[in-house]
Formats: C-alpha cells, sequence, structure tokens
C-alpha cells in the first residue's frame, strides 16, 4: 500500500553506524531505525544470538512456558520498578496492554466507570486504535470512525487542564513520553513528573509512561524517568529492546496488572523463542555502565557542538533540545528538505519529527570520533540549507 514516503535511497548492508546503498555509497546513519538499532547495524552479539537460537527453536505460541520468556522478565524486573511483564512484538502493542491494564485495574477494584484516559498533544503512541486515540493526533486518526470513547487530549504543559484530569472522578490513566520523540524532543520537567507522581497517588489515577523511544538507554539512564526520581505504574517499551528484532514488552507493578488474569489477552507471536534470545542479549549490552556512560559523553559533546552550529547558522537552525542522543534541531527551512540535503550533500541520515525539526539518533555505542563526524556532516548540511534558504 502507498502509505510511506520513503527517502530515494535503497539500502543493502550495514555494520555499526555505517549504511550503504545498493550503489555503495556509504552514509554515516543517525536514525538508527528511528531510535530502534541502538546498538548499530549487525552487532556480533546480536547476530550470533539470532543464530544460535534459529538452529533450536523459533515458535511454539504461549500456549506452552518459554523459559526465555522468564530470563528477560527476570532482567526487566530486576532494573525497572516493574513486577509483571507482558511480551508483545512492538511497541503499539505494548501500549495497547498499558491502556488494558488501566482499564482493567479499575473494574477489579469495583469502579467500571474509571474509563477516562488523558494523552497530550505532539505524543505519538503507535498506530493501533487506542494508540492513534490516546496521542489524539487528527493527522492519524481522521478518516477512521469515531473517536473511541474516554480518551482526551491535554495541552503539552498545561499544568491546570492535568490537576482537572487528575480530579476527574472517572479518570483512569495519563499516557506520556518523558521525553517526546516524533511530537518534537520535548522534555518534560522533572520537578513535573514528580508533582504527577504525587497527584497521581492522591486521585487513584495510574501513571503510563511510553519509553518506545525514550528508554532504554537512550537518555543516558536506562530509563528516562529515572533523571526524576519516580516511577509509573505501568510502561511500554520497544525499539532498542530488540536492537532491530521485532519486540515490545509492557512492564507494570503486581498492584497495576492484578487485573491481568488468565484468557483477558493474549498474543501468537509475543515473547517467541527467537525474540526472548535477541532481546536478552540486547538487553545486556544497553543496560551495560559502558553504554549508559558512554551515552553521556558522547550526548554532552553532540548537543554542545549543535549548540555551536546554531550560534554559526541562526538563518538555519532555530533551536537544539532533547536528552541524551534523543536530539532534536529546530530549523528554519523545511524539516524534510533538510533531511534531503544532509542526506544527498553530506552523505549523512537524520529523522524528521514534528515542531519542523530534525532528530539526531545515533546508535548508543556511537564512539567520539564518529560523533565528531556526524557534526562535520551536520555542518556541511547546513552550509548548503544556508545557500537555499538566502536563495
Amino acid at each position: 500500500m502507498g502509505v510511506y514516503n520513503r527517502a530515494p535511497l535503497e539500502v543493502e548492508r550495514g555494520q555499526g553506524v555505517r549504511l550503504w546503498s545498493t550503489d555503495g555509497t556509504e552514509y554515516l546513519d543517525c536514525v538508527s531505525g528511528i531510535s530502534t538499532n541502538a546498538l548499530g547495524h549487525a552487532h556480533p552479539k546480536l547476530v550470533q544470538a539470532v543464530k544460535d537460537q534459529a538452529e533450536k527453536l523459533w515458535h511454539v505460541s504461549n500456549i506452552f512456558k518459554i523459559p526465555g520468556q522468564d530470563a528477560l522478565a527476570d532482567d526487566l524486573c530486576a532494573k525497572s520498578f516493574a513486577d509483571v511483564v507482558f511480551f508483545t512484538n512492538s511497541g503499539t502493542e505494548a501500549i495497547e496492554c498499558a491502556l488494558k491494564t488501566a482499564r482493567k485495574y479499575h473494574v477489579t477494584n469495583g469502579q467500571p466507570e474509571r474509563i477516562d484516559i488523558y494523552g497530550f498533544d505532539g505524543s505519538f503512541h503507535g498506530r493501533t486504535y487506542g494508540a492513534i486515540n490516546a496521542a489524539a493526533n487528527p493527522s492519524y486518526t481522521e478518516g477512521f470512525g469515531p473517536k473511541m470513547e474516554g480518551f482526551h487530549q491535554l495541552k503539552w504543559g498545561d499544568k491546570a487542564a492535568l490537576t482537572a484530569a487528575f480530579e476527574n472522578p472517572n479518570a483512569a490513566a495519563i499516557v506520556l513520553e518523558p521525553v517526546q520523540g516524533e511530537g518534537g524532543c520535548r522534555a518534560t520537567p522533572e520537578e513535573d513528573l514528580r508533582w504527577m507522581r504525587e497527584m497521581a497517588d492522591k486521585h487513584g489515577v495510574l501513571i503510563i509512561f511510553d519509553e518506545v523511544q525514550c528508554g532504554m538507554g537512550r537518555t543516558g539512564k536506562l530509563w528516562a524517568h529515572e533523571w526524576a526520581g519516580m516511577t509509573p505504574d505501568i510502561m511500554a517499551i520497544a525499539k532498542a529492546l530488540g536492537g532491530g528484532f521485532p519486540i515490545g514488552a509492557c512492564l507494570a507493578t503486581a498492584e497495576a496488572a492484578k487485573g491481568m488474569t488468565v484468557g483477558v489477552h493474549g498474543s501468537t507471536f509475543g515473547g517467541n523463542p527467537l525474540a526472548m534470545a535477541v532481546g536478552k542479549a540486547a538487553f545486556d549490552e544497553v543496560s551495560s555502565d559502558a553504554i549508559l556512560n558512554n551515552v553521556n559523553e558522547v550526548a554532552g559533546y553532540l548537543k554542545q557542538q549543535l549548540h555551536g552550529l546554531a550560534e554559526r547558522f541562526p538563518d538555519v537552525i532555530v533551536e537544539v533540545r532533547g536528552k541524551g542522543l534523543l536530539l532534536g534541531v529546530k530549523l528554519v527551512p523545511n524539516n524534510r528538505e533538510f533531511m534531503g540535503w544532509a542526506r544527498d550533500e553530506a552523505k549523512l541520515l537524520v529523522a524528521g519529527g514534528g515542531d519542523n525539526l530534525v532528530r539526531v539518533l545515533p546508535p548508543l555505542n556511537i564512539t567520539l570520533e564518529e560523533a565528531r563526524e556526524a557534526v562535520e556532516k551536520f555542518e556541511k548540511a547546513c552550509e548548503f540549507a544556508r545557500t537555499k534558504v538566502s536563495g
């Protein structure tokens, strides 16, 4: 179906932060499969995990116990707030599980009227029905029938509206990305996240975090909410959890998940042996101190250099924002045009985003030398953009 506005680039192979097209052109990849290839392309440990598991067992479905699920779930719970995990194939499926978990929680508590889910403008939670209604972006919801009951959108940063949402007796949960990805790399202030936790506890509302893009080390801590020193009740993760292999997970406290009993939810492929093997290998690497320390070191350098470029190219760059290696550069020229200039003139691949910005999403194991190369290429793209803007 013609639903993708693809770049005119046919990719053939990748290695680390490098990507090669079918005509042999080499690119520096700061898209990383949209924050997914956290360890770059063809990481040897992930390649080996696929090979080893592929020779043993691919799929049996969840009618049997799958030891790899227990192993990965134990790791995730040990390094997060969670007590239980449900495995999916993608981030949007993890969000669906989170939404169902929240509503089921209130039903179990004898409050079935508590169905209202509050999301925020600029958010992105995936493309399934629950996910698009939670984000309520008109470009994703229009043409797909009436809005689903019980979903409401708040303006990002509107504390008065959020207070009213918490105080609504029918409120079930709020869902947000601690650092927005598609919406423009906006980070919710840490003091606001802590206040949300207090309000949620006071009014019996659950907090759902979507860390599909900003989690798994992307911000310099394993989970983005760790910077605020608070925790959600439910969290959706995916993308980097498989290092490029399709996998997602919904994490929750035992209390929040108490309504998720036998038969109320399920998945044919979720938690399959192949995905679990790759996910375990990826999580072991991404959650290591070496990777997290590297993210903070390289992110500090990249952000400093991008701010420097913003000072030198005020006719091209409006603002630099984001956290860790989830960086956004708001532009004067059209961001889609800039992506093309970066690709064609500088052989640099960057991702698009809301609010007319481009996202810089390199692998978490990118070296300082590779980061310097990325800055040089971004500067070259800015120089070319300046000729276009002035023209």
